[in-house]
């Protein structure tokens, strides 16, 4: 189960991370770059991941409902404000905030995606009599 929890969350980051990154390796840096010269393979890219976008949405959004979406994000805020509050996370670095931003948005969509997974797997012998 954590490796199929591992799997669902690194989807999630992918996407979100192949979306927009600070590095120059990500779709909207290189669709600014090449949108004119490579339209075709620009609208291709986009739209697999408006594909992968409002698959993964979709499901988050009907595991958790707006309530748990917000209740993780809140989760995930807290877990940021904890570290930024004992020092174990700084964001002195734009390329810092948005791996974090990154991070919370894989978060949220990897927990989504892993909801039902957590729902139906009750532990052996729950609800036996």
């Amino acid at each position: 189960m954590a490796l199929q929890f591992f799997m669902r969350w690194s989807f999630a980051g992918l996407l979100v991370a192949m979306t927009y990154n600070p590095t120059p390796w990500n779709y909207l840096s290189w669709f600014a770059r090449h949108r004119l010269d490579q339209l075709p393979l620009a609208a291709v890219m986009g739209l697999a991941l408006a594909i992968g976008y409002v698959v993964t949405l979709r499901a988050t959004v009907r595991a958790l409902g707006l309530t748990g979406v917000l209740l993780v994000l809140g989760l995930v805020a807290a877990v940021t404000w904890l570290a930024l509050d004992q020092g174990w996370l700084t964001l002195q670095t734009p390329d810092g905030r948005i791996w974090l931003a990154i991070f919370a948005a894989s978060a949220v969509l990897g927990i989504g995606l892993s909801w039902s997974m957590v729902r139906g797997h009750a532990p052996e012998g729950a609800g036996a009599s």
